[in-house]
């Protein structure tokens, strides 16, 4: 058996370092002369190398590899979240690692101690855990840290995060259902997550219901099945007088709610306004259009992105917090 061509016979051949090399492999050519590329690209073409992942990580100081953490990558919001991310750091020569964490605690824990000892550049983290205990440790070893999409209700001031502003856009849309002589608002909701970001909508339903006179109602569906919600929503509307306005606070949810509907024989606006708060397009072909509150996730993946190689260029943490706009879709479902 012939005896593996490794890096550092690339280099030794190329007369050159074997970061030199690494570098080669993994595309990141600035302040390298054309000369030295083309003599290392023979030499890897005439060697037959083939790069393992340790060489191809092998830096001076950098991976260039980015840990990403999602909660659920089946869900519409996290892939378009990670595309954001992957978007920019591609552009500018890092690789990511995407870790599904199921919105599992257990698993985030791992997930994290498993990407620091491979010793990546930074963290974008969709937290489960609701409390910063469980990500305390990144900050300790000064690893660069992006919170985004959900909250956290112990952030210190030195951490970056980047989510929408749920409260405030639900806060605004009770006002609106309260100007269009709603009187009740019944929630649909999903906690999939400790961290989820329907804690901060729900909270500016209940402060908007307050504030303008009206009825608040949720139904959390988690651990139940489309019969029971079936049961209980006939039930809730059968008990609130006046018109009534539900909104999906995720979109799994709407399917189920859709369901629902035709089964029953359910329309709205006639028989309840219908919110969605989801950014899938396809919800302006139901009926004659679903009322929206949009986010905009591969914005929010963007700037994820962006301020975490501002901290691994600066070399120091950035706390700041953005919240980004909830974009409100008026269609005939209200």
């Amino acid at each position: 058996m012939s005896q593996r061509v490794t890096i550092g016979d690339v280099a030794k051949q190329a007369g050159v370092s074997v970061t030199t090399v690494s570098r080669i492999i993994n595309g990141h050519y600035e302040k390298m002369r054309p000369a030295t590329r083309e003599r290392v690209e023979a030499v890897i073409d005439q060697l037959h190398f083939a790069p393992t992942a340790s060489a191809q990580r092998l830096r001076q100081d950098q991976g260039h590899v980015i840990g990403v953490l999602v909660g659920d990558i089946a869900n519409h919001f996290s892939s378009l979240l990670a595309k954001g991310i992957d978007d920019v750091l591609k552009q500018a020569g890092y690789d990511i690692l995407l870790v599904n964490t199921n919105n599992d605690q257990a698993t985030e824990k791992r997930a994290l101690q498993r990407l620091y000892q491979q010793q990546v550049d930074g963290l974008i983290i969709q937290p489960d855990a609701r409390y910063f205990q469980q990500f305390a440790g990144m900050v300790k070893h000064k690893v660069p840290l992006v919170i985004v999409d959900r909250e956290i209700d112990d952030l210190p001031s030195d951490v970056t995060a980047i989510t929408s502003a749920n409260r405030d856009a639900c806060f605004r849309l009770g006002k609106h259902l309260a100007e269009r002589d709603y009187q009740n608002i019944l929630a649909i909701s999903a906690h999939f997550a400790d961290a989820s970001g329907q804690i901060p909508r729900l909270a500016g339903l209940a402060a908007a219901a307050t504030e303008y006179g009206l009825t608040f109602r949720n139904l959390e569906t988690r651990g139940h099945d489309r019969r029971w919600l079936a049961d209980n929503f006939s039930h809730e509307l059968a008990q609130l007088s006046g018109r009534t306005a539900v909104i999906s606070l995720m979109g799994p949810v709407l399917f189920d709610l859709l369901a629902i509907c035709q089964q029953h024989h359910l329309t709205f606006p006639d028989d309840f306004g219908l919110i969605s708060f989801d950014d899938w397009e396809w919800s302006q072909f139901v009926g004659h259009g679903i009322y929206l509150l949009k986010q905009d996730m591969e914005l929010m993946g963007n700037l994820a992105a962006q301020r975490l190689l501002q901290q691994i260029e600066q070399r120091r943490l950035d706390g700041s917090t953005t919240l980004l706009p909830v974009e409100a879709v008026d269609r005939p479902s209200l």
